[in-house]
C-alpha cells in the first residue's frame, strides 16, 4: 500500500465496477450456458437420448449406448483442445467482443442441431460443435473482456462471473429436464439454443472490448489514477509476445499446467461424485440431491475466493484453495462413508466454487491485459490437455482399485504438486500493470 493511505487499485476490493458490470453479467450468463449445454446438462441429454435410440441403433441395452457416448464425450473434448488453439487466434484478430458473441450464437444453434441427433454420427458432431462453441464463448471470447475490463481486479470479478457455473449445476439441469419432458428433446432443447442466440445477437450490439471504447477506463477507475497506475497500450506492447516465445517461456507452461490440474481434479470430482456417493449407502436420488447441494454451496466459494484472490492476491488465495481441496478429498478417503460424503460435498462445494476463478485470474496475473489474446490463445489449449486426463484417472482407478476411491487419493496427490508449482511461480512476473504499480510504490518511498 502507498504511503499516503491510499490504496492501490490491486488492493481495491470495492465491487464498485460502473459499466463493467455489464461485462460481469454477460460473463456469468455464457457460464451458465457452458455448465447446462456441455457438462452438467449432459445427465439428462445422455439419458434420454440412450432410452429413446438405444434399440434402433443396435445396442444391447440402454446401458451399453449410455457407455458409448461418454466415450465421445471425452473424444470431444480432446478434438476441441485442437480447436481452442485456431479459436484463440481468431480472437487476437477479431477481440472477445465479437468471438464470444460469434461463438454463443453457433453454440445455440449447434444445440438445437444436437438436440435433433438420430445417429450415433449426428450426435458426436452436435456435441463436439457445442463443446468447441460454448468454451469459446465463456472462457476464450469472456476471459479476453473480463482481463481487459478488469485488470486489476480479475480476481473480485472472477469471484462473480463463476458463479455461472454453480447457478447452470443447480438450475438448468432441472430445467432442460422438464422442457424435454414436455416437450421431447429436440423441441426441449431447441428452447435453450434459441435462448442462447438471442443472447449472443444483443452481446454483439451493446459489448465493447475495452472500457475505453465505452467512454470509461479499466477497473471503473479514474483518468487520474488510471495515468498513474496502468501501463499504456502501446504497439510495441500488443506485440510482446509470439507464440514461439510464449512456447519457449516456463511461466506459460507453469500457468497451464497449474490451472490444469485444479481443472483436473474438479472436473474427476464433479463428473463422478453421483457414483461416488452411491458407493456410500447413497440412492442415486439422494446421490444427485447431494450434487445440487454441492453447487449452491459453491457460490459461496466463489465469491470468498474471488475476494481472497483480490485482497491478498492469487497465489494466496489458490494456495488456501489447494489446501482446502486436500482435506475435503481426505475426508472422503479416510472416512470413507456418508459422514465422509457429507463433510466432502459441502467442502468441495466451495472448491468448485473457486476452481472456475483462476482460469483467467492466474494467466491474468502473471502475463497481464497487454496482448492477453495471444497469451490465452496459447495457454488456454494446453490447460485443456491437462483437464482431460481427469478421464483416464477415474478410468484406470475403477479398473485397478474397482472403487473410485484410488482416483481420490491420485487427486490428493496431484494438489499436492500443485502447491509447490504455484509457491514458485512468480505470479506477477509479466504484468505491466503490476510494474507500473512497483513504479508508483518506489515514488513514493
Amino acid at each position: 500500500m502507498s504511503q499516503k493511505g491510499q490504496k492501490l487499485q490491486s488492493e481495491n476490493t470495492k465491487s464498485n465496477f460502473g459499466k463493467g458490470w455489464i461485462i460481469i453479467f454477460y460473463s456469468m450468463i455464457m457460464f451458465w450456458f457452458l455448465i447446462g449445454f456441455s457438462i452438467d446438462g449432459q445427465n439428462i441429454v445422455i439419458d434420454v437420448f440412450a432410452g429413446a435410440n438405444w434399440e434402433a441403433l443396435g445396442f444391447s441395452d440402454q446401458t451399453a449406448l449410455h457407455a458409448k457416448l461418454l466415450e465421445l464425450a471425452m473424444w470431444a473434448g480432446f478434438i476441441g483442445v485442437i480447436a481452442y488453439f485456431i479459436i484463440g487466434r481468431i480472437c487476437t484478430k477479431i477481440g472477445g467482443r465479437a468471438l464470444s458473441s460469434i461463438c454463443l450464437v453457433l453454440a445455440g444453434a449447434s444445440y438445437i442441431f444436437y438436440g435433433h441427433a438420430t445417429s450415433i454420427a449426428t450426435y458426436f458432431i452436435g456435441l463436439t460443435l457445442v463443446t468447441v462453441f460454448i468454451n469459446g464463448a465463456a472462457y476464450i471470447g469472456g476471459g479476453n473482456l473480463i482481463t481487459q475490463w478488469m485488470p486489476k481486479k480479475k480476481g473480485l470479478a472472477n469471484g462473480y462471473t463463476t458463479m455461472g457455473h454453480n447457478l447452470g449445476s443447480a438450475l438448468y439441469v432441472p430445467l432442460i429436464a422438464a422442457l424435454i419432458a414436455a416437450f421431447g428433446m429436440a423441441r426441449g432443447m431447441t428452447f435453450t439454443g434459441i435462448a442462447a442466440i438471442v443472447i449472443g445477437i444483443i452481446a454483439y450490439f451493446i459489448i465493447r472490448n475495452t472500457p475505453q471504447e465505452m467512454g470509461v477506463y479499466p477497473d471503473n477507475v479514474s483518468r487520474e489514477v488510471y495515468e498513474r497506475e496502468y501501463a499504456e497500450v502501446g504497439e510495441e506492447n500488443k506485440s510482446r509476445w509470439t507464440v514461439a516465445s510464449l512456447l519457449k517461456t516456463k511461466e506459460m507452461w507453469l500457468v497451464a499446467i497449474i490451472v490444469g490440474i485444479n481443472q483436473l481434479v474438479t472436473t474427476g470430482v464433479m463428473s463422478q461424485m453421483v457414483p461416488r456417493n452411491m458407493e456410500f449407502g447413497f440412492s442415486q436420488a439422494q446421490a444427485v440431491s447431494l450434487m445440487t447441494v454441492c453447487a449452491l454451496v459453491g457460490l459461496a466459494g466463489s465469491f470468498s475466493f474471488g475476494f481472497i484472490d483480490q485482497k491478498f492476491g492469487v497465489k494466496t488465495s489458490i494456495r488456501g484453495y489447494l489446501i482446502w481441496y486436500a482435506v475435503a478429498l481426505l475426508v472422503n478417503v479416510v472416512l470413507d462413508n456418508q459422514i465422509g460424503g457429507y463433510i466432502c460435498v459441502a467442502m468441495v462445494g466451495i472448491a468448485i466454487g473457486a476452481a472456475a476463478n483462476f482460469m483467467t485470474s492466474l494467466p491474468a496475473s502473471v502475463f497481464g491485459r497487454h496482448n492477453f489474446d495471444l497469451v490465452y490463445s496459447i495457454y488456454f489449449p494446453i490447460m485443456e490437455i491437462v483437464l482431460m486426463l481427469n478421464y483416464i484417472v477415474n478410468a484406470k482407478a475403477l479398473a485397478w482399485t474397482g472403487s473410485l476411491r484410488g482416483a481420490y487419493v491420485v487427486f490428493i496427490g496431484l494438489l499436492v504438486i500443485n502447491f509447490i508449482l504455484i509457491s514458485v511461480l512468480n505470479t506477477r512476473k509479466y504484468n505491466l500493470d503490476y510494474q507500473k504499480e512497483e513504479e508508483v510504490l518506489i515514488c513514493e518511498m
